[in-house]
């Protein structure tokens, strides 16, 4: 998610005084997720009692005497604690949408293929919203409950350990369905455009489109089948199946993500599209989505990617996707978000000023390496995508006509208590300070931090290191500081945790005059 543009002469505006006073090795020690876990039942569970449920082994599995329980109805993420949901992995999703028009509910129906970790008696999924049709669990209907984001399931018989077992869930799907955040993403959720649809899924939307196991650090491929009226086309992660005629001049489109997503970064859009080929480094395929009348006057900056691709490989390495592409959203987003493979761009931030527009475009493509392969494990590591994304977007624009580096950060390091006083150390927001300017430009500072301590030539290869070692992983703010202390060949703790956790900004290596604001209450 790309934040407002920060100038370095800005200072913000004053917020409410968050707690620091949990440690760093205990939120690392709490967040020991990954997107393989094996999710277990947690006492975060405050539904009723279970009742008998239903399912199948996968093959080579082996059912347990372990008295069949609900799976949590959360993981136990601190800012989230009900963001997805324990007693099964998601093997994949397929979604059908038949989208009618903008602003107008359409039926919708999403095939959830999953195995159980544990022996089920019922489980959770993150659905809010939506006009809520059937249930069933491999075809045999179920009783099925809402509890506010909740979708508890219950099968008509347990779910054994190991069981492999699809849940179809049937609805209207309501495209005007949204919600607000006061921080940089606003609106979110469903975003409408004037002929259509764009969607804006992070933090917690997700599970307004579809019904998810919707946490960052749980991926899962996914199926689109979208069908659209005449004139109309459809677009969303990965790669383009095919199409299909349907009745009165429909047409129905298929894409597979090709590689495991989190619900938070899925993309899928509608209207009057179109769609633009060319190569990046190595012949990648690159497609940008554009509405129609805006493919002309968005060409210049779009036409960037390639470069831009190319820049970041010589510093992070190879693009880990099969392909990559820029979605113009026809519509007032506040902001640009990083959905795997199709990056959407407010067309605002097309059609200003180059040095902007690169800045946008750089942050959301270097998100493909920080942020979608490399998964958060939890929502406190958020600093480690937007700093790594905000770092990178600095850097590339001090080498291309914007402010220097070293600008942009002095001016981040003079308003980093203030930060930390507002929204939390960068390590330790609040669910309500989750997407502040501390988890961008003050995290962008801690990387700073970080390369004047070690040097460039041993950050870069701390760098080249974390996307590579965690490529299609979840990691976290432990496992960063590890794999830093590792490469630099000293132990970076003490170093990194008054950065990440404490109230106050320590000295800027090698910057001794260098001085931190004062706080204003």
């Amino acid at each position: 998610m790309k934040a407002p543009v920060t100038r370095p002469v800005s200072r913000l505006g004053h917020g409410r005084r968050t707690a620091l006073g949990r440690t760093a090795a205990a939120l690392a020690a709490a967040g020991a997720l990954t997107a393989a876990v094996v999710l277990t039942r947690d006492a975060l569970s405050a539904h009723p009692s279970p009742r008998p449920g239903r399912g199948t082994p996968a093959p080579g599995a082996s059912a347990t005497s372990a008295a069949p329980a609900p799976g949590a109805p959360g993981i136990g993420d601190p800012l989230m604690p009900l963001a997805g949901n324990g007693g099964y992995t998601v093997r994949r999703y397929t979604l059908d949408f038949d989208w009618r028009a903008p602003r107008t509910p359409f039926e919708a129906a999403a095939a959830i293929s999953a195995t159980a970790t544990q022996a089920l008696s019922r489980f959770d999924l993150d659905f809010a919203g939506n006009t809520l049709h059937r249930v069933t669990v491999d075809g045999a209907p179920v009783t099925a409950e809402r509890h506010g984001d909740e979708l508890v399931v219950t099968p008509a018989q347990p779910i054994p350990r190991g069981g492999a077992f699809t849940v179809r869930v049937a609805y209207t799907a309501d495209p005007t369905q949204g919600r607000h955040r006061d921080d940089v993403i606003q609106d979110y959720g469903w975003v409408p455009t004037p002929d259509g649809t764009v969607v804006c899924a992070q933090p917690d939307g997700a599970r307004m489109i579809f019904p998810a196991n919707d946490h960052p650090s749980l991926r899962a491929p996914v199926t689109f089948h979208i069908t659209t009226p005449p004139g109309l086309s459809a677009v969303a992660n990965g790669r383009l199946v095919g199409t299909a005629r349907r009745p009165g001049g429909r047409t129905r489109w298929t894409y597979d993500s090709e590689q495991p997503i989190a619900a938070q970064l899925v993309q899928l859009a509608i209207g009057r599209f179109t769609f633009v080929d060319s190569e990046g480094p190595r012949g990648l395929p690159v497609r940008d989505v554009v509405p129609e009348g805006l493919v002309a006057d968005t060409e210049e900056y779009r036409s960037l990617t390639p470069d831009h691709l190319a820049w970041l490989e010589r510093r992070l390495g190879p693009y880990p996707f099969p392909r990559y592409g820029v979605l113009v959203g026809d519509t007032d987003l506040p902001v640009a978000l990083e959905t795997q493979s199709l990056s959407v761009l407010p067309r605002d931030d097309l059609l200003g000023d180059r040095v902007d527009a690169e800045r946008n475009l750089v942050h959301e493509l270097t998100h493909h390496w920080t942020g979608d392969s490399v998964a958060l494990r939890r929502w406190s590591d958020l600093w480690l995508s937007e700093g790594h994304a905000r770092f990178y977007e600095r850097l590339y624009s001090a080498e291309h006509g914007g402010v220097s580096l070293e600008s942009a950060m002095r001016a981040a390091y003079e308003q980093h208590d203030q930060w930390r006083h507002d929204e939390g150390a960068p390590a330790e927001p609040t669910a309500a300070t989750l997407f502040k300017v501390m988890r961008y430009e003050g995290s962008a500072l801690v990387l700073f931090a970080l390369r004047e301590k070690v040097g460039e030539e041993t950050f870069a290869r701390i760098e080249r290191a974390w996307v590579s070692a965690y490529r299609g992983r979840a990691a976290g703010t432990r496992d960063f500081v590890a794999l830093a202390s590792r490469i630099a060949g000293e132990d970076l703790n003490t170093f990194l945790t008054p950065w990440l956790y404490g109230a106050h900004t320590p000295p800027m290596p090698g910057h001794p005059d260098w001085e931190v604001d004062p706080v204003d209450d």
